[in-house]
């Protein structure tokens, strides 16, 4: 099970990554990023990295980037991690990347899904997913939420990460 943790901030530059001294493929991208507080992070971008709304992002894009906070990152400042998932930031659109459970709660206990029969369940290659979501890797796009604790809402999609 993956251990997301995100980091959200404006992107201050994008250029290509090589993965070997030899390796001009141009398939992967070293996105930085900069919070309101100064702070820095670099995102190693992969073939397989996932964009929200499939979106080309820019320099001066606002962006949340979500990476498992389990795998091996090297000791280096600015950080650098492999994004699993990156989303451009939106109004009346928010993101949320964690382990559901069977009652659809996050791992971290602060958001609840009530899955309704307009919300589009999909595969990363967009195809649809037909079984239940419960018990997975998720990534949700959702709007408005209740003001409990946990907070629910009724996702617009989930994407299932297999």
């Amino acid at each position: 099970m993956h251990n997301f943790l995100y980091f959200n901030g404006t992107i201050t530059m994008i250029s290509d990554f090589k993965i070997s001294e030899n390796d001009e493929s141009g398939c992967y991208k070293l996105m930085s990023l900069q919070d309101g507080l100064g702070n820095l992070i670099n995102f190693v971008v992969t073939p397989t990295t996932y964009f929200v709304d499939h979106v080309t992002m820019t320099l001066g894009d606002r962006v949340t980037g979500y990476y498992d906070a389990n795998a091996p990152a090297p000791l280096i400042y600015p950080p650098q991690f492999q994004a699993i998932v990156m989303a451009k930031d939106t109004q009346y659109q928010n993101v949320k990347v964690d382990y559901f459970d069977s009652q659809l709660m996050s791992s971290d206990g602060t958001l609840k899904l009530n899955i309704s029969q307009h919300t589009q369940i999909l595969l990363t290659n967009n195809q649809v997913f037909t079984r239940n979501p419960a018990n997975r890797n998720l990534i949700v796009i959702y709007g408005p939420t209740t003001r409990s604790i946990p907070a629910q809402t009724t996702p617009y999609r989930i994407i299932v990460m297999c």
